[in-house]
């Protein structure tokens, strides 16, 4: 028997792509196809891919052209699938002419024609409406959107307003095609999607107002800091038909997804136990030291360690414990632990005490570290108890880490998903809750 494997990301799958599974097929007697994961097409700087890993999938099974699919997911993948699956033929289309012929020492490598005129960046260019984003809050946080933005396809930052109209007239100045608007209804009707970068406490009214005015939203986090609020707001978002995001740019990283991921899969046996740590030494005089302004280390960096905890163990936990440092009425270093049916797991922010940073995820197995800052991941390690064992993961993580949250938010926007799974619905919800205890000093020992 003759094994063929062809490899591909399949977005927006064509009949450019169906011709080339047939002459790929019509090689051998058995064909595999590799569809590349989201996380991969990322880490290459790939942020235009319209359909997700699994649509992608389904895809290409729907064409019943492949005997086998599996999913591409590292550099230097094709030699170990070659080598896996005892492959004879290597194809993959002639627009790649040269590039891999490395793999002859493996395989027999063969270039197949293209079908002229079509692509799937071309189809992204005639379907892909761009979409047409405003600013809400422009302060220091809004400053790092546009860069970020010029690098994903299909979206345009257009619009910018702030309470404070000379604000969002320096903002209009500072970047091309920004227009700034002193009157929100204005703002709304020239944008499809707002970009929420106001101070924690106005999230809800701009969130919903802008929902209101049939605006996709992708807010700062924390999103808001109440349940209810949070559960009304997604709920609002999904009867207008309309995008809600958190923008948790930990939560679109690469790294960190591909690490949970890794860590679900059982790599490191059952999870028992999660430390996250997050601390930074900023002006006092800034509005994060303001108890007026939802102000200190709870509410301005909690979600970020409470991201791991809510993605490897769920939102159903028993009990919440708050221990925090105060000064003025704000927490300057607050720790948490959150005990699960069979795991304990912590947390510590500070905005006035400095710790290590670092991530570690402990299992029946072995465990995960990723060191500071570990919010922005790019390396991490999966230890065990015979050192050979231990594995060293490195991956890129470019410019702010905005661009894969924008990435993201487009992608559901032109794929009408109401939730991301790197940031559920849910945890967002469960988030919100957390803070709401914290607020109301529910669990919450002062030291």
């Amino acid at each position: 028997m003759t094994k063929v494997i062809t490899y591909g990301t399949y977005d927006l799958l064509h009949q450019g792509h169906i011709n080339l599974l047939k002459r790929a097929k019509a090689l051998g007697d058995y064909l595999i196809v590799g569809v590349t994961n989201d996380n991969f097409d990322r880490d290459r700087g790939k942020l235009n891919v319209r359909n997700n890993v699994l649509e992608r999938v389904e895809a290409v099974k729907a064409t019943g052209l492949a005997d086998q699919i599996i999913i591409e997911d590292y550099v230097g993948q094709k030699i170990d699938d070659v080598q896996k699956y005892d492959v004879d033929i290597f194809a993959i289309g002639s627009d790649w002419e040269g590039k891999f012929d490395y793999l002859n020492e493996f395989c027999q490598v063969v270039y197949l024609p293209r079908t002229e005129g079509i692509s799937s960046t071309m189809l992204r260019s005639e379907t892909q409406d761009t979409v047409k984003v405003g600013i809400l809050g422009c302060g220091r946080v809004a400053n790092r959107f546009p860069s970020e933005a010029n690098v994903v396809n299909g979206v345009s930052i257009t619009a910018a307003y702030d309470i404070k109209p000379e604000v969002s007239q320096a903002y209009a100045k500072s970047f091309d095609g920004v227009t700034a608007y002193a009157d929100l209804d204005e703002f709304y009707k020239n944008v499809d999607a707002v970009y929420v970068a106001t101070p924690h406490l106005a999230h809800y009214e701009n969130i919903k107002n802008s929902l209101l005015a049939g605006k996709h939203v992708l807010c700062e986090t924390p999103m808001v800091l109440k349940f209810q609020e949070a559960k009304e707001l997604y709920k609002l978002a999904e009867t207008q038909g309309v995008i809600l995001m958190e923008a948790n740019k930990t939560a679109h990283c690469p790294a960190f997804n591909h690490l949970m991921v890794m860590i679900k899969s059982g790599l490191i046996g059952e999870v028992v136990d999660i430390e996250a740590s997050l601390s930074q030494l900023l002006d006092k005089s800034g509005r994060e030291f303001d108890p007026a302004q939802a102000g200190g280390a709870m509410f301005e960096q909690g979600s970020h360690p409470l991201l791991p905890i809510m993605k490897l163990m769920g939102i159903n936990y028993e009990s919440i414990e708050l221990f925090s440092r105060m000064e003025n009425g704000v927490d300057v270093h607050t720790k948490g632990v959150i005990r699960y049916p069979k795991a304990v797991c912590s947390f510590k922010v500070g905005l006035g005490v400095k710790t290590e940073g670092n991530l570690v995820i402990s299992g029946t197995k072995g465990y995960a570290y990723v060191p500071a800052p570990w919010w922005k991941t790019d390396y991490f390690e999966l230890r065990y108890e015979d050192a050979n064992n231990n594995k060293k993961f490195f991956y890129k993580w470019d410019g702010f880490g905005l661009r894969y949250e924008i990435q993201e938010f487009i992608s559901c926007i032109y794929n009408h998903r109401f939730s991301t799974a790197r940031l559920r619905r849910r945890e967002s919800i469960c988030m919100a809750e957390i803070m709401e205890q914290f607020s109301q000093r529910k669990n919450f020992f002062e030291i």
